[in-house]
């Protein structure tokens, strides 16, 4: 049987949404609705109309895992993520494809090996305890902004080691950099326009590249423990090693993508601690059972603080949904996707289909536990970190941050949060509360 080739003219007259802009601003205002009505009208290939060209969206474990895999290589990261954030993380991990990604993953794998993970677990404590040291009992705070602070300062200690003597206002600058390149995944003018969000993320990439290239001879001299010494050394049994472009390429994305994932995640966390007292008092009594410094293993021993985790990640994942860019035509669910199409692989959307997930819109960490595991519904069912080859390779590094700091804070504050609260979320780039997630921490 020949496979159907998808087409707008597929497209249903109501689901074309505005002249050019199409379907882009109801993503913008509840993407898993946009991706049910997708889901309910097309089933998991589905045809939809973007800032004007055809988007397909693929839902669903079945269709989001063929992309994922990608085994006849038909998917490609760069020329879907260069037209949303391309010139900003040029060259990133998950910016270039095939054998070019397999040899810039294998060097980088040399930086998070378990001895390097233990290496950093130890720096993340004394990293914490800094980042934290001001804020204060008794009054509301908005954990969302904090969090993204103490995470840009632990990215800071973790990846440059020492740049947290670099002044308040340096990193206050470097921390709106980062913004403004995520944003422009949101922009509609494509271009070095001024007062665009692409204008305002070009010149973030230019304040990144300049502080991290005032460090790179220092670098390059010395070995240290953190991370951008590590990407300066690093080598291969081959001799592979990495460019001074490259490490400075690499150093941008990743520490964005650990900042920014650790603090949706984290700030998810504490949204939901606060709405389920039990929930927290389970996960306090875990972390004072260890000392104030726990190593990577006991890091890891926390079984409570684990499942509220991947709950978390389940109901908020920090990267909604992954592009796709296909460079030949290829078949998903027995739909023909045409050579030099964008695809959307939706990722939040099947944390919470129903199909797979008991009650999905209800916070239940225990459908992580051994008993249910209901995330092995479908080996594609939760995939929070991505799949395939560009799978994330930090995710550990990611769990180990995001445990510290629920560590620390359980062992000294305790919280609450309005059962009925839903944060504002702002789904123009990586999901984040628009109120800043405002919580009252109490100290123990």
């Amino acid at each position: 049987m020949t496979a159907e080739t998808l087409e707008l003219s597929h497209l249903r007259p109501d689901d074309r949404g505005l002249p050019w802009i199409g379907r882009f601003f109801d993503y913008q205002r509840d993407p898993v609705r946009l991706y049910r009505r997708q889901w309910e009208h097309y089933g998991p290939v589905a045809p939809s109309y973007m800032l004007g060209r055809t988007t397909v969206m693929l839902i669903g474990p079945d269709a989001c895992g063929e992309a994922l895999q990608n085994r006849d290589k038909a998917f490609a990261n760069e020329p879907a993520w260069s037209q949303l954030v391309g010139p900003f993380f040029h060259r990133g991990l998950m910016l270039i494809d095939f054998e070019d990604h397999h040899d810039h993953r294998r060097i980088m794998q040399e930086a998070f090996t378990r001895e390097r993970l233990d290496g950093y677990t130890r720096r993340l404590h004394p990293a914490i305890e800094r980042g934290m040291a001001g804020w204060e009992a008794g009054r509301q705070v908005r954990a969302h902004w904090r969090l993204k602070q103490l995470t840009l300062d632990i990215a800071a200690d973790l990846f440059m080691g020492g740049a947290h003597d670099t002044s308040r206002a340096e990193m206050d600058r470097i921390n709106k950099a980062f913004i403004s390149c995520v944003q422009a995944a949101a922009g509609v003018v494509r271009a070095d326009v001024p007062l665009t969000r692409w204008g305002r993320a070009y010149r973030g990439r230019r304040v990144l590249e300049s502080f991290l290239r005032g460090y790179l001879p220092a670098k390059r001299a010395a070995v240290t423990d953190d991370i951008f010494s590590v990407l300066c050394h690093i080598e291969t049994e081959n001799g592979d090693r990495f460019s001074d472009d490259d490490v400075i390429n690499h150093m941008i994305f990743l520490m964005m993508a650990a900042h920014d994932t650790s603090t949706i995640t984290t700030s998810a966390i504490l949204q939901y601690l606060g709405q389920h007292p039990a929930w927290q008092e389970r996960c306090r009594a875990e972390a004072l059972a260890l000392g104030p410094a726990p190593d990577r293993g006991e890091l890891e021993s926390l079984v409570s603080i684990d499942l509220v985790m991947r709950e978390a990640l389940r109901l908020r994942a920090p990267v909604p949904v992954l592009v796709r860019y296909t460079v030949k035509d290829t078949v998903v669910q027995g739909v023909r996707i045409p050579a030099d199409t964008m695809c959307t692989v939706g990722i939040q959307f099947t944390h919470l289909m129903e199909e797979y997930w008991t009650n999905p819109m209800v916070f239940d960490p225990e459908r992580f536990a051994p008993e249910r595991r209901e995330d092995r519904s479908h080996r594609f069912a939760w995939e929070p970190f991505g799949g395939g080859v560009h799978k994330c390779i930090g995710m550990h590094f990611a769990g180990l941050e995001v445990k510290a700091i629920m560590h620390r804070l359980l062992r000294e504050y305790h919280w609450s949060v309005d059962p009925g609260y839903v944060p504002p979320l702002d789904q123009h780039s990586l999901p984040f509360p628009k109120d800043g997630q405002p919580i009252q921490l109490i100290r123990n």
